[in-house]
């Protein structure tokens, strides 16, 4: 790997490192291919750091990495960001606490959403504990700004969410955890898809079942949001 910028705070040159680690790990893991997905990190000064157009994901060295202002503004000379930088904009507006976005392509919850699979449903009581469950937002067009518009409202109360047909965008306070939230929502989506082959289908926790999962969240020191306590992304009648 390349030395550092000398430019470089010792906090960019430590999350333009992260960020390549993080590429590594997802295009080990097969929740990214070739040029899919696109990382990023928010600096303390608000500039935000994130993967280049074209690039793939599991190859990157810290020179690489884009940088823009915190509206999202390129530098007149340099690397060129992700032509999906709207996703990360529109998450960055709408969430101050959270620092790291990853957007993935995890193959087996993309295709639980082409085939109509709700990620929501509780049926695992580590998810539901936890995240609670994983929002689909309907289709967008990839690369227009239609696509971040479709995850906005759900990002104001879910870490997780899916893009209809197309991938995942995880939230976290650093890169480790935005990953560790990718890492669960493939695990569930494999989990459910094997049970769904298998069974035919798929039964939710009884309601009973999910509030007793619930309650131990506080015992647990478990304060993340979870969609299952704000209804994100579930029906208005709660059915």
């Amino acid at each position: 790997m390349q030395p550092s910028d000398p430019s470089w705070s010792d906090e960019e040159a430590r999350l333009r490192t992260a960020i390549c680690k993080i590429g590594e790990l997802c295009y080990s893991r097969g929740t990214v291919v070739a040029a899919d997905g696109n990382i990023s990190a928010r600096m303390r000064d608000g500039s935000i750091l994130v993967t280049p157009t074209g690039s793939m994901k599991g190859f990157l060295n810290p020179h690489q990495i884009a940088k823009l202002g915190a509206d999202g503004t390129p530098p007149p000379v340099g690397p060129k960001p992700s032509s999906e930088i709207g996703i990360h904009m529109v998450a960055y507006e709408e969430r101050p606490d959270v620092r790291a976005i990853l957007h993935a392509h995890p193959p087996h919850a993309v295709a639980m959403t082409i085939a109509g699979i709700d990620l929501q449903m509780p049926v695992i009581p580590e998810v539901i504990v936890t995240i609670g469950g994983i929002p689909t937002a309907p289709f967008g067009t990839p690369g227009t700004p239609e696509l971040p518009e479709t995850i906005r409202e759900i990002i104001r109360c879910s870490d997780t969410v899916m893009m209809k047909n197309h991938g995942s965008v995880t939230l976290g306070t650093n890169l480790m955890e935005a990953f560790k939230k990718l890492d669960m929502l493939e695990h569930t989506a494999r989990i459910l898809w094997l049970a769904h082959t298998a069974k035919g289908g798929l039964d939710p926790l009884p309601p009973e079942d999910v509030q007793k999962l619930l309650a131990t969240r506080a015992a647990l020191g478990i304060t993340q949001r979870n969609t299952l306590e704000t209804g994100c992304g579930l029906p208005q009648d709660g059915n």
